[in-house]
Protein backbone atom coordinates (compact mmCIF):
# COMPACT_ATOMS: atom_id res chain seq x y z
CA UNK A 1 0.00 0.00 0.00
CA UNK A 2 2.69 2.32 0.87
CA UNK A 3 4.21 1.59 -2.58
CA UNK A 4 1.41 2.31 -4.23
CA UNK A 5 1.35 5.73 -2.18
CA UNK A 6 4.50 7.02 -2.99
CA UNK A 7 3.69 6.63 -7.00
CA UNK A 8 2.18 10.29 -5.93
CA UNK A 9 3.66 13.29 -7.93
CA UNK A 10 5.50 15.87 -5.73
CA UNK A 11 7.49 18.96 -6.00
CA UNK A 12 10.21 18.85 -8.24
CA UNK A 13 9.93 14.50 -7.20
CA UNK A 14 10.93 15.41 -4.29
CA UNK A 15 8.66 12.97 -2.40
CA UNK A 16 8.43 14.55 1.33
CA UNK A 17 6.75 11.98 2.60
CA UNK A 18 7.11 9.23 5.43
CA UNK A 19 4.73 6.28 6.56
CA UNK A 20 4.08 4.95 9.78
CA UNK A 21 2.29 1.57 10.37
CA UNK A 22 1.30 0.32 13.94
CA UNK A 23 -0.60 -3.39 13.29
CA UNK A 24 -2.18 -3.43 16.94
CA UNK A 25 -4.64 -0.48 15.49
CA UNK A 26 -4.20 -1.24 11.99
CA UNK A 27 -3.14 2.31 11.20
CA UNK A 28 -1.14 4.42 9.11
CA UNK A 29 0.39 7.86 10.16
CA UNK A 30 1.81 9.99 7.23
CA UNK A 31 4.32 12.46 7.89
CA UNK A 32 5.54 15.40 6.52
CA UNK A 33 10.04 14.72 5.32
CA UNK A 34 10.60 18.24 5.90
CA UNK A 35 14.26 17.85 4.93
CA UNK A 36 13.16 17.34 1.23
CA UNK A 37 11.13 21.06 1.81
CA UNK A 38 12.21 23.93 -1.16
CA UNK A 39 12.69 27.00 1.72
CA UNK A 40 12.72 29.15 -1.32
CA UNK A 41 10.48 28.12 -3.97
CA UNK A 42 7.99 26.74 -1.34
CA UNK A 43 8.80 28.34 1.48
CA UNK A 44 5.14 27.95 3.29
CA UNK A 45 5.35 24.26 2.36
CA UNK A 46 2.24 24.57 0.89
CA UNK A 47 3.35 22.74 -2.13
CA UNK A 48 5.04 19.99 0.00
CA UNK A 49 1.40 19.45 1.51
CA UNK A 50 0.20 19.40 -1.94
CA UNK A 51 2.31 16.48 -2.82
CA UNK A 52 1.61 14.83 0.58
CA UNK A 53 -2.09 15.27 0.15
CA UNK A 54 -1.55 13.48 -3.38
CA UNK A 55 -0.03 10.36 -1.68
CA UNK A 56 -2.45 10.13 0.63
CA UNK A 57 -5.03 9.76 -1.56
CA UNK A 58 -3.23 7.14 -3.09
CA UNK A 59 -2.77 5.37 -0.20
CA UNK A 60 -7.10 5.86 0.10
CA UNK A 61 -7.33 4.00 -3.01
CA UNK A 62 -4.85 1.40 -2.65
CA UNK A 63 -6.70 0.59 1.13
CA UNK A 64 -9.96 0.24 -0.99
CA UNK A 65 -8.61 -1.60 -3.40
CA UNK A 66 -7.22 -4.20 -0.78
CA UNK A 67 -10.86 -4.84 0.68
CA UNK A 68 -10.78 -2.04 3.37
CA UNK A 69 -12.24 1.42 4.35
CA UNK A 70 -10.14 4.15 5.03
CA UNK A 71 -11.17 5.96 7.41
CA UNK A 72 -9.23 9.03 7.24
CA UNK A 73 -8.73 12.00 9.85
CA UNK A 74 -6.13 15.26 8.77
CA UNK A 75 -3.75 17.00 11.00
CA UNK A 76 -5.41 15.89 14.39
CA UNK A 77 -1.90 16.74 16.36
CA UNK A 78 -1.54 19.81 16.51
CA UNK A 79 1.52 19.79 18.73
CA UNK A 80 3.33 17.39 15.58
CA UNK A 81 3.15 19.70 12.64
CA UNK A 82 4.84 16.77 10.63
CA UNK A 83 1.49 14.42 11.56
CA UNK A 84 -0.59 14.81 8.85
CA UNK A 85 -2.89 12.73 8.74
CA UNK A 86 -3.73 8.96 9.81
CA UNK A 87 -5.60 6.72 7.46
CA UNK A 88 -7.18 3.37 10.02
CA UNK A 89 -8.27 0.20 7.97
CA UNK A 90 -11.62 -0.73 9.07
CA UNK A 91 -14.30 -2.63 7.94
CA UNK A 92 -15.80 -1.52 4.27
CA UNK A 93 -18.03 1.13 4.45
CA UNK A 94 -20.35 2.96 2.30
CA UNK A 95 -19.30 6.34 0.25
CA UNK A 96 -15.41 5.12 -0.70
CA UNK A 97 -16.77 2.08 -2.69
CA UNK A 98 -16.12 3.86 -5.88
CA UNK A 99 -12.07 4.91 -4.64
CA UNK A 100 -10.84 1.34 -5.38
CA UNK A 101 -12.11 1.68 -9.15
CA UNK A 102 -9.18 4.23 -9.29
CA UNK A 103 -6.48 1.99 -8.54
CA UNK A 104 -5.61 0.38 -12.25
CA UNK A 105 -4.38 4.44 -12.72
CA UNK A 106 -2.02 4.49 -9.78
CA UNK A 107 1.19 3.23 -11.82
CA UNK A 108 -0.18 4.33 -15.28
CA UNK A 109 -0.24 8.29 -14.28
CA UNK A 110 3.01 10.05 -14.75
CA UNK A 111 3.94 13.62 -15.62
CA UNK A 112 4.08 14.04 -19.64
CA UNK A 113 5.81 16.65 -20.78
CA UNK A 114 5.20 16.48 -24.33
CA UNK A 115 3.26 17.86 -27.07
CA UNK A 116 -0.26 16.89 -26.70
CA UNK A 117 -2.57 17.54 -29.44
CA UNK A 118 -5.23 19.95 -29.96
CA UNK A 119 -8.25 17.45 -29.54
CA UNK A 120 -10.52 19.32 -26.98
CA UNK A 121 -11.49 17.27 -23.72
CA UNK A 122 -15.51 16.34 -23.94
CA UNK A 123 -17.57 18.37 -21.63
CA UNK A 124 -18.97 14.96 -20.21
CA UNK A 125 -15.21 14.36 -18.55
CA UNK A 126 -14.89 17.60 -17.86
CA UNK A 127 -17.78 17.43 -15.35
CA UNK A 128 -15.90 14.11 -14.27
CA UNK A 129 -12.88 15.77 -12.96
CA UNK A 130 -14.58 18.59 -11.58
CA UNK A 131 -16.82 16.20 -9.77
CA UNK A 132 -13.59 14.28 -8.79
CA UNK A 133 -12.58 17.60 -7.28
CA UNK A 134 -15.19 18.55 -4.81
CA UNK A 135 -15.34 14.24 -4.01
CA UNK A 136 -12.34 16.14 -2.06
CA UNK A 137 -13.60 19.01 -0.56
CA UNK A 138 -11.85 21.48 -3.69
CA UNK A 139 -12.87 23.30 -7.12
CA UNK A 140 -11.77 22.38 -10.54
CA UNK A 141 -12.38 24.92 -12.90
CA UNK A 142 -11.26 25.08 -16.86
CA UNK A 143 -10.19 28.56 -17.44
CA UNK A 144 -11.40 29.81 -20.93
CA UNK A 145 -11.22 32.77 -23.32
CA UNK A 146 -9.35 35.88 -21.78
CA UNK A 147 -9.40 34.10 -18.22
CA UNK A 148 -7.10 31.41 -19.65
CA UNK A 149 -4.83 33.84 -21.89
CA UNK A 150 -4.31 35.47 -18.22
CA UNK A 151 -3.07 31.82 -17.03
CA UNK A 152 -0.74 31.55 -19.44
CA UNK A 153 0.97 35.03 -19.27
CA UNK A 154 1.36 34.76 -15.70
CA UNK A 155 3.31 31.32 -16.10
CA UNK A 156 5.26 32.76 -18.54
CA UNK A 157 5.83 35.85 -16.35
CA UNK A 158 6.57 32.99 -13.54
CA UNK A 159 9.00 30.85 -16.26
CA UNK A 160 11.02 34.35 -17.00
CA UNK A 161 11.09 35.40 -13.21
CA UNK A 162 12.33 31.77 -12.61
CA UNK A 163 15.06 31.79 -15.13
CA UNK A 164 16.64 35.01 -13.35
CA UNK A 165 16.43 34.17 -9.69
CA UNK A 166 18.92 32.38 -7.64
CA UNK A 167 16.63 30.47 -5.59
CA UNK A 168 14.59 28.61 -8.04
CA UNK A 169 17.92 27.84 -9.55
CA UNK A 170 19.43 26.59 -6.48
CA UNK A 171 16.19 24.21 -6.23
CA UNK A 172 16.47 22.70 -9.92
CA UNK A 173 19.92 22.25 -9.53
CA UNK A 174 19.23 20.06 -6.04
CA UNK A 175 16.42 17.91 -7.50
CA UNK A 176 17.14 17.59 -11.55
CA UNK A 177 19.44 14.96 -12.65
CA UNK A 178 21.16 15.48 -15.77
CA UNK A 179 23.57 12.31 -15.48
CA UNK A 180 20.44 10.04 -14.71
CA UNK A 181 19.66 7.68 -18.11
CA UNK A 182 16.72 5.63 -16.36
CA UNK A 183 14.46 5.28 -12.91
CA UNK A 184 16.97 2.68 -11.29
CA UNK A 185 19.63 5.90 -11.33
CA UNK A 186 18.37 7.75 -8.38
CA UNK A 187 15.68 7.71 -5.54
CA UNK A 188 13.94 11.33 -6.22
CA UNK A 189 13.89 14.17 -8.27
CA UNK A 190 13.38 14.90 -12.38
CA UNK A 191 16.06 13.22 -14.69
CA UNK A 192 16.89 14.56 -17.66
CA UNK A 193 14.88 11.59 -19.48
CA UNK A 194 11.60 13.16 -17.89
CA UNK A 195 12.50 16.77 -18.97
CA UNK A 196 10.64 16.04 -22.46
CA UNK A 197 11.76 18.34 -25.41
CA UNK A 198 12.51 22.22 -25.18
CA UNK A 199 9.45 24.41 -26.02
CA UNK A 200 10.37 25.98 -29.43
CA UNK A 201 7.08 27.36 -30.00
CA UNK A 202 2.90 27.18 -28.75
CA UNK A 203 1.14 28.31 -25.64
CA UNK A 204 1.03 25.38 -23.12
CA UNK A 205 2.68 26.24 -19.99
CA UNK A 206 5.76 23.87 -19.34
CA UNK A 207 8.61 24.45 -17.15
CA UNK A 208 11.73 24.22 -18.79
CA UNK A 209 13.51 21.48 -15.91
CA UNK A 210 16.81 22.48 -17.67
CA UNK A 211 16.95 25.77 -16.45
CA UNK A 212 20.20 27.61 -18.16
CA UNK A 213 22.03 24.05 -18.43
CA UNK A 214 22.65 22.98 -22.00
CA UNK A 215 21.77 18.70 -22.16
CA UNK A 216 23.66 16.72 -24.85
CA UNK A 217 20.74 15.49 -27.65
CA UNK A 218 17.75 17.17 -26.29
CA UNK A 219 15.16 17.71 -28.95
CA UNK A 220 12.77 20.52 -29.41
CA UNK A 221 9.40 20.70 -30.44
CA UNK A 222 6.32 22.33 -30.64
CA UNK A 223 3.53 22.63 -28.23
CA UNK A 224 -0.15 23.49 -28.12
CA UNK A 225 -1.36 26.46 -29.39
CA UNK A 226 -4.42 26.14 -27.35
CA UNK A 227 -3.86 24.43 -24.15
CA UNK A 228 -6.41 23.00 -22.15
CA UNK A 229 -5.56 23.98 -18.28
CA UNK A 230 -7.60 23.49 -15.51
CA UNK A 231 -6.96 25.24 -11.92
CA UNK A 232 -7.59 23.30 -8.25
CA UNK A 233 -8.80 25.65 -5.60
CA UNK A 234 -10.30 25.82 -1.62
CA UNK A 235 -11.73 28.31 -0.03
CA UNK A 236 -9.45 28.35 2.57
CA UNK A 237 -5.23 28.28 2.80
CA UNK A 238 -4.26 26.42 5.58
CA UNK A 239 -2.63 23.33 5.96
CA UNK A 240 -5.73 21.01 5.22
CA UNK A 241 -6.88 22.81 2.34
CA UNK A 242 -3.19 22.23 0.70
CA UNK A 243 -3.76 18.40 1.96
CA UNK A 244 -7.31 18.57 1.08
CA UNK A 245 -6.23 19.97 -2.33
CA UNK A 246 -3.37 17.53 -2.84
CA UNK A 247 -5.96 14.93 -2.76
CA UNK A 248 -8.81 16.67 -5.16
CA UNK A 249 -5.75 16.85 -7.82
CA UNK A 250 -4.59 13.64 -7.51
CA UNK A 251 -8.42 11.81 -7.66
CA UNK A 252 -8.71 14.28 -10.54
CA UNK A 253 -5.37 12.81 -12.60
CA UNK A 254 -6.18 9.56 -11.93
CA UNK A 255 -9.60 9.64 -13.52
CA UNK A 256 -7.98 11.85 -16.26
CA UNK A 257 -5.66 8.58 -16.60
CA UNK A 258 -8.49 6.32 -16.87
CA UNK A 259 -10.26 8.36 -19.32
CA UNK A 260 -6.79 8.50 -21.60
CA UNK A 261 -5.35 11.65 -20.97
CA UNK A 262 -1.82 13.04 -19.92
CA UNK A 263 -0.86 15.11 -18.07
CA UNK A 264 1.56 17.63 -16.32
CA UNK A 265 2.04 20.48 -13.67
CA UNK A 266 2.54 23.94 -14.34
CA UNK A 267 3.46 25.14 -10.52
CA UNK A 268 4.98 28.26 -11.65
CA UNK A 269 3.19 31.44 -10.84
CA UNK A 270 2.60 29.55 -7.44
CA UNK A 271 5.54 30.06 -6.45
CA UNK A 272 5.11 33.46 -6.57
CA UNK A 273 2.68 35.26 -4.28
CA UNK A 274 2.06 38.08 -6.43
CA UNK A 275 1.17 36.07 -9.28
CA UNK A 276 -0.75 33.37 -7.74
CA UNK A 277 -3.35 35.39 -6.16
CA UNK A 278 -4.73 36.61 -10.13
CA UNK A 279 -4.75 33.18 -10.85
CA UNK A 280 -8.30 32.71 -9.69
CA UNK A 281 -11.35 33.51 -11.74
CA UNK A 282 -11.73 37.32 -11.20
CA UNK A 283 -16.06 37.09 -12.32
CA UNK A 284 -16.20 34.90 -9.25
CA UNK A 285 -13.18 36.18 -7.16
CA UNK A 286 -13.76 33.69 -4.75
CA UNK A 287 -11.09 30.56 -3.42
CA UNK A 288 -7.10 30.12 -2.95
CA UNK A 289 -5.37 28.85 -6.16
CA UNK A 290 -3.29 25.73 -5.27
CA UNK A 291 -2.32 23.82 -8.09
CA UNK A 292 -2.43 24.53 -12.33
CA UNK A 293 -2.92 21.16 -14.36
CA UNK A 294 -2.23 21.31 -18.18
CA UNK A 295 -4.40 18.14 -19.38
CA UNK A 296 -4.91 16.67 -22.64
CA UNK A 297 -4.61 13.63 -25.50
CA UNK A 298 -0.70 12.95 -25.84
CA UNK A 299 2.37 10.40 -25.20
CA UNK A 300 2.28 9.01 -21.53
CA UNK A 301 5.23 10.32 -19.80
CA UNK A 302 7.81 8.18 -18.51
CA UNK A 303 8.11 6.36 -14.96
CA UNK A 304 10.19 8.76 -12.83
CA UNK A 305 12.63 7.01 -9.53
CA UNK A 306 10.67 6.68 -6.17
CA UNK A 307 12.47 6.62 -2.93
CA UNK A 308 12.69 2.54 -1.65
CA UNK A 309 9.48 1.42 0.82
CA UNK A 310 12.05 0.90 2.93
CA UNK A 311 12.88 4.04 3.03
CA UNK A 312 9.76 5.90 3.54
CA UNK A 313 7.83 3.37 6.21
CA UNK A 314 8.37 2.16 9.57
CA UNK A 315 6.49 -0.49 11.20
CA UNK A 316 5.54 -0.68 14.78
CA UNK A 317 3.55 -3.76 16.41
Amino acid sequence: MVHDAAAAPSMHNAQPWRFRYVRRSRTFEMRADFERAMPRSDPRTRGLHIGCGAALLNLRVAVAHEGWHPETRLLHDPSDPALLASVRLTAPGIGENDLGALYPAIHERHSSRFPFDETEIPDAVREALSEAARREGAELTFPTSWHLQEVLEMVREAEARNLTDRGSDQDLAEWTRIDAPSANMTDDGVPEYAFGPRKRGGQAPMRDFAGPRQVAGRDAADFEESPQVALVSTSHDRPEDWLRAGQAMERVLLLATLEGLSSSFATQPLEWTDLRWPLRDPVTGTGYMQMLLRLGYGPKGPRTPRRPVAEVLDIRP
